[in-house]
């Protein structure tokens, strides 16, 4: 049975900038691309007018014109978008349909299409596996599309505000790292926060002032994370 598709799904986050500069390294106007979305494409509504509104930003194309627009301007689909977040940004980044992904991974069309949707992964590991090489996920991309993003966040804050040691495993159940990689990162992100904390009150602040530059810290702990892994990896 096939899976209807929703009427209108949201579209990718749209590089304008992007869409107007490969447009104009092809030496192509607006009007050339509109020609072609229509000819080749078999989008009647498509006009200049629409093209620079999407170049201009007013306007985002759906996911069949985001399709078009890339075969049009000689690019990939992930071309034209912003950094894919969620599963289907990325599958569509990829130019990958949602039903060889299920077969990729030996999923049901519906249950990858429901993971999609809900932005909770259920697959195991091997289908885990499948899915990152389909999609070329780098592991912090991997973590977001699972939906393990938020239990990172939380296993982290914890880690940087108490005993970081006790956080090396359940973090590396999340984050697949080395071991030792992943201690040292740890260790560095506690004395990142504590420094935070403790230089604050050293400059007469108070303790209103360190708590302030502390929740800044762990409001972007993941992002840190991450640097700290690509500095000891990269």
């Amino acid at each position: 049975m096939r899976h209807s598709a929703q009427p209108n799904p949201p579209a990718p986050p749209f590089n304008a900038p992007a869409a107007r500069r490969l447009r104009a390294a092809l030496g192509m106007g607006p009007e050339h691309v509109a020609y072609g979305m229509r000819a080749s494409y078999g989008l009647p509504y498509v006009t200049p007018d629409l093209v620079i509104a999407w170049e201009r930003g007013t306007v985002a194309p759906g996911n069949p014109e985001l399709t078009a627009l890339a075969g049009v301007l000689w690019c990939s689909p992930g071309e034209l978008i912003g950094r894919p977040r969620t599963l289907r940004e990325h599958r569509i980044a990829r130019a990958v349909a949602a039903e060889d992904i299920a077969h990729a991974v030996g999923m049901e069309l519906r249950a990858y299409l429901e993971a999609e949707e809900s932005g909770q992964w259920r697959g195991n590991e091997r289908q885990s596996a499948a899915l990152a090489r389909i999609l070329e996920l780098a592991l912090p991309d991997f973590v977001a599309v699972t939906g393990r993003e938020a239990k990172l966040a939380d296993l982290l804050h914890s880690a940087v505000t108490t005993r970081w040691q006790a956080y090396v495993r359940p973090v590396m159940k999340l984050a697949p790292l080395d071991k030792e990689v992943l201690e040292q990162v740890l260790q560095e992100l506690h004395q990142d926060y504590q420094g935070h904390m403790a230089a604050t009150l050293s400059w007469g602040g108070g303790s209103r002032n360190a708590s302030e530059s502390g929740q800044q810290f762990l409001d972007g702990i993941v992002d840190n994370f991450w640097t700290a892994v690509e500095g000891r990896t990269g």
